[in-house]
């Protein structure tokens, strides 16, 4: 079985109706930082989970909450989709929802079916 191929979305030409709740997503973000010398670092740092909702659209105001479970704790960020530290935004799998908004994850133990990325 071959492996599908993440589809990417660049934050220029980003289409806020490509992402949908229940996508799980890998969000890059430009992180600044100083050195022990005082010296501003700049790196990207990823952030990888489930979008649960998607609010206001096309909007300048528009954003997605992503939410992750890291060492057994659940953990939810909500990322402005019009962000300009926002680098690059990954698709890797697309799952089977009935709802707009998941925030029943937030009780839910089990897995969620995984539908083909086109």
């Amino acid at each position: 079985m071959a492996k599908a191929k993440a589809k990417e979305i660049t934050m220029t030409k980003i289409n806020p109706e490509d992402l949908k709740p229940g996508m799980t997503v890998r969000v890059y973000q430009k992180i600044k930082e100083l050195n022990s010398k005082g010296e501003e670092k700049e790196r990207v740092q990823y952030y990888e989970g489930i979008i649960i909702a998607k609010k206001h659209g096309q909007e300048a105001g528009g954003t997605i909450t992503v939410r992750k479970v890291s060492d057994g704790i659940g953990v939810e960020k909500i990322f402005p989709l019009k962000l300009p530290t926002i680098t690059k935004i990954e698709i890797k799998k697309q799952a089977k929802v009935k709802r707009a908004k998941l925030y029943f994850l937030r009780n839910y133990n089990k897995k969620l079916k995984e539908v083909s990325i086109a």
